[in-house]
């Protein structure tokens, strides 16, 4: 994910997850807003209950990476929060990449 495709702005994170269509399972929460730029912006976020630095920044990467892989797999025009929930640290890097696709297919049917 580029530095470009971030969610900088605190207000803007917030306001996502305040007015954002969400959709969730048992380990992500999407919260996902239309804009009018054609690329897509991320935000990641891993809750101090989760775990420590070392726990959140590893599953921050992994969900990075993750994005990277599959960018082609997220319609164009929105701003995405990713929520971690803690159920999230008995997935292994393949289980998580599963889950989290088939909750972004689940939020394509929902618009359409």
């Amino acid at each position: 994910m580029k530095k470009k495709n971030v969610v900088k702005s605190k207000i803007l994170f917030n306001d996502i997850i305040q007015i954002g269509k969400r959709n969730a399972n048992k380990y992500f929460v999407i919260c996902s807003v239309s804009k009018n730029e054609i690329t897509n912006n991320f935000g990641i976020a891993v809750g101090k209950k989760i775990g420590n630095a070392v726990v959140r920044n590893k599953i921050k990467r992994q969900i990075r990476n993750i994005i990277d892989n599959n960018y082609k797999l997220f319609p164009k025009f929105h701003n995405y929060i990713i929520i971690c929930k803690k159920d999230i640290l008995n997935l292994s890097f393949w289980e998580m990449e599963s889950e989290l696709i088939k909750l972004l297919n689940k939020g394509e049917e929902n618009e359409k």
